[in-house]
């Protein structure tokens, strides 16, 4: 798991949620009347790194079962020995890691289903053509590396869909810290709508720069990663107004599965503490439905041979805090459950605003809308 580098503000929030399903399940009795212990170790972000944690909890460890981290950056590395080990493997987000090695014993725990790249971004160019007059023109910012690429290609996919057109498109070094040149680039470009993907560090630095440079665009946002962060939320406050981003799960009413609400309110006491996430809600019901998906096939087979749990996670259905799941073609959900919201309304930095649905507002699906997109 990524608990340093750019992304352990969500490694860390996946690690809390991990320790509160250890917890839960080691309180009914264990696993195969066995207690469950953890072994967490960080890759620092950094994907050269991940194999070798790997081989040393096969061989030094030998650890029952291996789990996937937070993101392509900790899954994809570990695939070549995980396909040659036949290890079951569940990984946490990681968009179309298996799409290239299409390994049978993996599994994502991720709601964009069959088809992320598009899923991720189909709600944010269905909202755009809504708009009257509908926007034609679009401008795609992203980050320069491996997770962008899949997005991206799915953003230009939904703009053909929707009949718009890309007029401008770059990437950008992860380690640039002044964004305000990417910007203005943009705006030279006159487009309608800015598409951008992002890590956590450089969406705050995006949206400062869009603030600081004046953007004038009828949309932005689409496929950030860190806006759904609650440590962004409360850097950024009412600078997030008007962005439209995917979310995969938020405190709305028909979202409360059963053993959500208990899960959340446990890590929300448990976050000051722990130096994460104070909200949790993007990546903390997603980590702990993940264990909830081994705990289930463990449950299910009476085994922890790696090829009976990965035969009956392809055909299972799954009971967690995320709703039912089920797993299709290359381990992803059979059907994509991507939510698309906009912020409105935010008045300060405070972290309490951003439990109101008022202030992140749920555009799409149109089954669990909660308000209209205010342009």
């Amino acid at each position: 798991m990524s608990l340093s580098g750019i992304l352990a503000a969500n490694g860390k929030t996946a690690l809390l949620a991990h320790k509160l399903w250890e917890e839960n399940i080691n309180n009914k009795g264990g696993l195969l009347g066995r207690p469950v212990q953890l072994v967490c170790k960080d890759d620092q972000t950094n994907p050269k790194l991940v194999p070798g944690i790997y081989q040393s909890l096969l061989a030094e460890e030998k650890t029952d079962l291996i789990m996937g981290g937070y993101g392509d950056n900790s899954i994809k590395p570990a695939m070549p020995l995980v396909i040659e080990h036949k290890r079951f493997f569940v990984g946490l987000m990681g968009l179309a890691v298996n799409q290239e090695f299409n390994y049978e014993n993996y599994f994502a725990m991720i709601p964009t289903g069959p088809n992320p790249g598009t899923a991720l971004t189909e709600g944010f160019f269905s909202v755009a053509a809504k708009q009257n007059p509908k926007p034609v023109t679009v401008a795609i910012l992203s980050a320069d590396a491996p997770f962008s690429k899949s997005p991206v290609q799915g953003a230009k996919e939904n703009c053909s869909k929707n009949g718009m057109r890309v007029v401008f498109e770059e990437t950008y070094p992860l380690s640039a810290n002044d964004f305000s040149p990417f910007i203005r680039k943009v705006q030279q470009s006159r487009a309608d709508i800015l598409f951008m993907c992002s890590y956590v560090s450089d969406s705050v630095g995006l949206i400062r720069a869009i603030h600081k440079e004046g953007l004038q665009a009828r949309l932005v946002g689409g496929a950030m990663i860190g806006p759904q962060n609650g440590s962004v939320k409360l850097e950024l406050g009412p600078l997030l107004n008007g962005l439209v981003n995917y979310e995969y799960w938020l405190p709305v009413e028909k979202l409360m599965f059963p053993g959500v609400k208990e899960m959340i309110e446990k890590y929300q006491a448990r976050a000051q503490q722990e130096g994460t996430d104070p909200l949790g809600y993007y990546v903390a019901p997603m980590a702990y439905a993940q264990l909830q998906i081994v705990e289930q096939a463990i449950i299910a087979t009476q085994s922890l041979d790696d090829n009976t749990l990965a035969a009956y996670t392809r055909d299972a259905v799954f009971h967690t805090v995320v709703g039912d799941i089920q797993f299709g073609k290359g381990g992803g959900w059979t059907e994509p459950r991507v939510l698309t919201v906009q912020y409105q309304n935010l008045t300060d930095n405070s972290i309490a605003q951003f439990k109101d649905s008022k202030t992140q507002v749920v555009l799409m699906p149109e089954n669990l809308s909660s308000g209209n997109l205010i342009v």
